[in-house]
């Protein structure tokens, strides 16, 4: 929590991100940033005499020593109809690293404080701005990976999920009262709630809050990026698989077998859902302490995936090693694949051994293209892409 004397601080942070680009901004939070920001701006209107409240106003930047920095526009918001709920100003410059940082560098010369990590934010909380639940929702939908996840940000901004919070709260709180004086006063002529009324209550709370967490679990892979893990014993063609599913050569393909010894991870965009999809190293007998490690990692995103996908060459025969392997899968997070189908060698009992085991599986040819959108049409329907924006 942000110490009580350096809440009075006037501070300053490049609000941009760091890199060259066309516009950078640096925005100036507290009592002083008027002041500080009048110091450091000569305005190109002379009858300028201040800055009217949320209009852009085009200048000069000066730094300490009166030369000119850059030009740009200056936006006050006084205090407490600003982000932060205090007196604001944001200084629109030219987005180069020496020009943000020059401007930064003359706001602090004029007593600003550098800011800390997430202090405009917290500011924010801390003057009642926003609550928690729409602090946390800030840093969502900045690093939000899709249109659905800013979505969902944008519904956790503005308060709805925070209101349903404060509701339970206000419930639990109000039986709380009404248990207390029953209790405290049990000689005056106070009804105490009947115990059937207590459990009802208590137990729409409860209901609504597995509520809550249970759409908090669901919309978790559009907020964060759903991993896709691909797994099966080696030469399977999981590597192949990957480059077809990213549309370039990510993974190294060779016919020896144990190439991929650790993961490799790249981004997808599958229904308008971010997906991660992991390329691990085949499942086997290791060799050696490298490949052991790998394999053992492999099995550790098996656990951690949204979805696997769990690759067949059915054009081998299946063995022990592949049975074994589909014993342990979870039939609920598993798409069987069965790569090379389409060879005159592609063994039709392959099929009957995972259909025994209740997996939903996929004939694909992944040299050939062929039943690749049957693989991502079926990916999309167990990850729930493809549907829309998510319910928050």
């Amino acid at each position: 929590m942000l110490d009580p004397g350096r809440r009075k601080d006037t501070i300053a942070a490049v609000a941009t991100p760091q890199g060259t680009g066309g516009v950078g901004i640096v925005r100036i939070s507290g009592a002083q940033s008027r002041d500080i920001a009048l110091a450091l701006f000569q305005s190109a209107a002379p009858e300028f005499s201040g800055p009217t409240p949320y209009r852009l106003h085009y200048g000069r930047f000066l730094d300490a020593d009166g030369n000119v920095i850059d030009e740009g526009l200056l936006a006050y918001m006084p205090g407490p109809k600003s982000f932060t709920g205090e007196d604001v100003v944001e200084l629109n410059c030219h987005g180069g690293r020496a020009v943000t940082a020059a401007i930064l560098e003359s706001a602090l010369a004029r007593g600003a404080r550098l800011a800390d990590k997430g202090e405009f934010t917290l500011r924010a909380f801390l003057n009642g701005r926003m609550d928690l639940t729409q602090a946390e929702a800030v840093a969502e939908l900045i690093h939000a990976p899709s249109r659905a996840a800013m979505h969902l940000a944008r519904t956790r901004l503005s308060g709805a999920l925070g209101k349903r919070i404060e509701e339970l709260r206000e419930r639990l709180e109000s039986m709380r009262k009404e248990l207390c004086v029953a209790v405290d006063f049990p000689e005056e002529d106070v009804d105490c709630l009947p115990p059937e009324t207590i459990a009802a209550t208590s137990a729409e709370v409860r209901r609504k809050l597995d509520d809550l967490v249970a759409a908090f679990e669901r919309t978790k892979a559009w907020r964060e990026g759903a991993l896709v893990v691909l797994a099966g014993l080696v030469n399977a063609g999981k590597s192949s698989l990957m480059n077809a599913l990213v549309g370039h050569d990510r993974a190294i393909v060779t016919d020896t077998p144990g190439t991929t010894r650790d993961y490799l991870e790249e981004p997808l965009s599958l229904g308008g859902m971010t997906i991660r999809l992991a390329d691990t190293a085949g499942l086997r007998d290791a060799g050696d302490a490298v490949e052991r490690a790998g394999i053992e990692r492999s099995r550790d995103l098996m656990e951690q995936a949204d979805l696997i996908l769990y690759v067949v060459d059915a054009s081998e025969t299946i063995t022990d090693e592949d049975v074994d392997a589909a014993v342990q899968l979870p039939p609920n997070k598993t798409i069987v694949v069965l790569n090379k189908y389409d060879l005159p060698e592609a063994q039709p009992p392959a099929f009957k051994v995972f259909k025994r085991f209740m997996f939903d599986f996929v004939k694909v040819s992944v040299k050939s293209g062929r039943n690749m959108d049957k693989l991502t049409a079926m990916m999309e329907k167990r990850l729930g892409a493809g549907q829309g924006q998510p319910d928050p």
